[in-house]
């Protein structure tokens, strides 16, 4: 099993300098990849542009998205996608979420957050299809168009797509139509608990998720957290804080036990951006960089 590990880039990344910073000690110290999610109202920049910046300054890092699905075009999101893997050179990994359910992103999203899930259903088959080349009409809530045929397709073929997600459906959505499973927010037990849910499912739809194919998302803290940001996080997700390791042995611990469960990949994001990227990265370099396998 090849253990990877990714850092997410937190909002201090929205700059140029920082985010320069970032891509260069990621390669430097050698981790997996560079993580940047869509949060339309956040102080974060958009993926698909940051990660063409991010492989265009670096010819060999790996680059990653968890990106929105629901409320867009789904011709437009095949051929954004597509670019950017043939720009990187088959470097692209993807995956795609329902979006956040608080406001004022809920709301500008545009879909409800109870028929987004409805929405990944039809439109992921759509975005294989595209990807394979195949000339697509469909009429849906996903779009109507007719005959379109993608260019340039991605280098990757397939283009895999990840999905992430804890709830009863989003496991069997998993199982039905994903290449494997990238989730946050759950204790090692569950996250093995839902592998389970979620290879049953596969296997019933007589398809299969590779072993190598599930990890998981983690927030960590480098210090304990303060009190307003507590509230904050447990309104949004009223786990969030107890799932939160505070520092970076305990950050490690945690990594273990999903490694003992049989997750390999991992993102790695810190909370709060550091105010130092080389130096946070040194620092997690040494705290779990020989996890790495």
């Amino acid at each position: 099993m090849k253990i990877r590990i990714g850092v997410g880039a937190a909002g201090a990344a929205s700059s140029p300098d920082a985010l320069a910073e970032l891509v260069r000690g990621l390669d430097d110290l050698g981790f997996d990849s560079l993580w940047l999610s869509e949060v339309l109202t956040g102080p974060v920049i958009d993926p698909v542009v940051g990660l063409a910046w991010a492989a265009a300054s670096n010819p060999r890092l790996k680059v990653g998205t968890t990106m929105l699905l629901p409320g867009r075009n789904v011709v437009r999101l095949a051929k954004q996608l597509a670019s950017l893997d043939v720009l990187c050179r088959g470097r692209l990994l993807v995956t795609l979420v329902p979006g956040l359910t608080y406001a004022p992103e809920r709301d500008v999203i545009g879909v409800e957050p109870k028929r987004r899930g409805a929405v990944i259903d039809e439109a992921l088959p759509l975005l294989r299809r595209l990807w394979a080349g195949e000339t697509v009409s469909h009429d849906g809530t996903a779009g109507t168009f007719r005959d379109v045929k993608l260019s340039p397709l991605p280098v990757q073929q397939p283009l895999e797509v990840w999905l992430g997600g804890t709830a009863p459906a989003a496991l069997e959505r998993c199982g039905r139509l994903s290449d494997g499973w990238l989730p946050s927010q759950c204790t090692p037990g569950e996250a093995a608990a839902g592998r389970v849910v979620i290879e049953d499912v596969a296997a019933r739809a007589g398809r299969s998720i590779s072993s190598e194919h599930f990890g998981m998302s983690i927030g960590y803290a480098r210090a304990p957290i303060d009190p307003a940001m507590a509230r904050t996080m447990a309104a949004r997700r009223p786990r969030s804080v107890e799932l939160t390791p505070v520092g970076l042995p305990a950050l490690r611990e945690t990594i273990e036990r999903f490694i003992a469960v049989g997750f390999s990949k991992f993102v790695v994001r810190p909370i709060v951006p550091p105010p130092s990227w080389r130096a946070e990265l040194e620092a997690l370099a040494a705290a779990v960089g020989d996890l790495q396998t």
